[in-house]
């Protein structure tokens, strides 16, 4: 279970940080309207690039949401210039693990829906913990590398091997 610590309102001005309705805001967006604390969603972690909650339908003990602070779109409109922005999800879902007392990496799983099986079209990082509590229909909608489900690392190698951005 999560500590006291980990459930604590993240530590910035969330105002300072409000992407507001213009530009990197999609007011259909469920995730901006969280990230915009417009749904009273606890937010664990945010900065000028990510946020991060809970998922409302955990798959595991600990099971958090990493997302863009700035609306994009699912992670089959990615680039290669977005690697950056992926590895910092992966390293704040980290943060939040350990944050909550998840030591023990290895047992976590880091991944994305593909389209069209993602529920929301922000891009969002599953953070599972652990995984080998995972639930039987959670093995199946997070398993790793299917059709529906990529692994962070492995969608971090895809958008390397791409071309360069023009």
């Amino acid at each position: 279970m999560a500590t006291n610590e980990g459930s604590e309102r993240a530590n910035v001005d969330i105002s300072k940080i409000k992407v507001g309705q213009g530009e990197g805001y999609d007011k259909k967006c469920i995730f901006c309207k969280v990230v915009n604390n417009e749904m009273g969603t606890e937010i664990l972690h945010v900065d000028e690039e990510v946020s991060c909650f809970r998922d409302i339908k955990p798959g595991a003990p600990h099971h958090y949401l990493v997302v863009p602070t700035r609306h994009v779109g699912n992670c089959k409109s990615l680039s290669k210039e977005h690697v950056s922005l992926v590895e910092k999800m992966v390293e704040i879902g980290m943060e939040i693990l350990q944050k909550n007392n998840v030591l023990d990496l290895s047992d976590v799983r880091f991944g994305f829906h593909w389209p069209p099986f993602c529920s929301v079209s922000h891009l969002h990082l599953h953070v599972l913990a652990p995984a080998s509590q995972l639930g039987f229909m959670s093995r199946l909608f997070y398993r790793p590398n299917s059709y529906w489900f990529v692994m962070a690392d492995q969608l971090i190698q895809q958008l390397n091997s791409k071309g360069e951005t023009t």
